[in-house]
């Protein structure tokens, strides 16, 4: 794969990056027009699909950090976007240009003074993995096989200008209006801004690793403080294949039910136990072993959870609290979802999107097991999805719903639901860690 030398740190440079994408989707539209007076419409809209992702995932792909950071997360998002861009924009999970050997270089001279193999016995200067915001290289110490995260430069710093730039996109593809808005940008600002904060990924790995180790048949990396940076973060090498490619395979049943256990009861603990969570569930964050373990390689994006949210949040988990209309409502309110200067007809809308949504996706909460296998009912949620996707009614509609806190608390349960879906696991007991439902 080809390295890059440079990567665009201004604002400058990264908004003109964004308009050469952008006269290149602009192209596309014009071929669109063309193509579907020849063939079919959903034909030409499938090709414009594609090349429009092409070019959105090659343009940010060369930005990096926060930009191709929201391309990730859209990827997670199967029931919002095209399948041509989910499968294109779920490559910035671990799959991008690396930085140049170079580059490399001048980052541990930045952060240490020193040429890396000045510090490592051995060290790889081309990567094994790059993604959004920081590559992987493979080094040696003292006879341990280490990993080494590097950010990529100047990431940090362009998180709020990148955010500007993509926010009238957010905004239009959202639905998002009302002068509270911003609320949801800054949430995700400062998401972003800690996930560059590698002094902090590196004591949340440590915490949640610790809190987490009694968990079966998953395991952690240990960490080392002495040859991580605020931009560079070490950590023991993990053998393993990446969750996404594990799943792929023919994976026997037991050990799918292995694994899917493992992780539900990961982020169950998290949720109930410890009121914060490990944000980020896309597969590139986890590994499986030839044990059959899962492996946790990514903390840097963490979501606390205050019991003001928690609260209502799980309390709507239950079938009866779903049912009573009245208390149904009480907590539709306290979410943020419903406001008081809603119109009735605004109320009447919202109340049955929510009922409709929470009735199907909180079954696995109501049942002592769970079949992730189930394709009916990942299809009903597909459906859904696409239900409300084409609603002119909603498209009329403020969709400035709900407290900041849904974000990356919807985001972790759906990235979640996906990843046990992959795994096709069964049988998988629900409510071990959960108190309160």
């Amino acid at each position: 794969m080809k390295t890059l030398d440079s990567i665009p740190t201004s604002k400058i440079q990264r908004a003109s990056k964004l308009i050469q994408t952008g006269a290149k989707v602009g192209v596309n539209y014009v071929k669109f027009y063309g193509d579907k007076l020849i063939n079919s419409e959903e034909e030409a809209k499938l090709r414009l699909d594609k090349s429009n992702a092409e070019d959105i995932y090659d343009g940010l792909k060369t930005m990096k950090g926060s930009a191709l950071k929201v391309a990730q997360m859209l990827s997670m998002e199967k029931n919002i976007l095209p399948r041509a861009y989910v499968e294109k924009f779920s490559l910035s999970q671990f799959s991008v240009p690396p930085l140049s050997p170079p580059l490399v270089v001048k980052s541990f001279r930045n952060y240490f003074g020193k040429h890396p193999n000045e510090i490592f016995d051995n060290f790889d200067l081309t990567s094994v993995n790059a993604a959004s915001i920081g590559q992987v290289h493979r080094a040696e110490k003292n006879g341990q096989s280490l990993a080494v995260k590097i950010q990529y430069p100047g990431i940090a710093e362009s998180i709020s200008s990148d955010l500007a730039l993509v926010k009238p996109v957010a905004i239009k593809m959202f639905n998002i209006r009302g002068k509270d808005s911003d609320k949801y940008f800054k949430e995700v600002e400062d998401k972003l801004t800690e996930e560059t904060n590698y002094h902090l990924e590196l004591s949340q790995s440590q915490e949640i690793s610790r809190a987490c180790e009694h968990i079966p048949n998953l395991k952690f990396p240990s960490y080392f403080e002495q040859y991580s940076s605020k931009r560079i973060l070490t950590m023991s090498w993990m053998d393993g294949t990446h969750l996404s490619e594990y799943c792929r395979q023919e994976v026997p049943q037991d050990t799918a039910n292995k694994l899917g256990q493992a992780l539900w009861d990961f982020y169950m603990f998290q949720m109930h136990r410890l009121k914060k969570v490990h944000a980020d569930p896309h597969p590139g964050n986890f590994l499986v072993d030839k044990e059959g373990n899962l492996i946790v390689i990514d903390f840097g994006c963490m979501k606390s959870i205050p019991n003001s949210f928690y609260t209502p949040y799980f309390e709507l988990a239950k079938r009866e609290n779903i049912e009573n209309s009245k208390y149904f409502e009480e907590k539709l309110f306290e979410l943020e979802i419903l406001k008081t200067e809603d119109t009735t007809e605004e109320k009447r809308f919202f109340t049955k999107l929510f009922h409709e949504m929470l009735s199907l996706f909180t079954l696995p909460f109501q049942q002592e097991t769970f079949d992730f296998s189930d394709g009916v009912f990942f299809g009903k949620i597909a459906d859904l999805g696409a239900k409300y996707a084409k609603s002119t009614e909603l498209k009329d509609m403020n969709g400035n719903r709900g407290s900041k806190h849904f974000i990356y608390i919807n985001r972790t349960f759906f990235g979640l639901y996906n990843l046990m879906h992959d795994l096709k696991a069964k049988d998988v007991v629900m409510n071990r860690y959960t108190s309160g439902l």
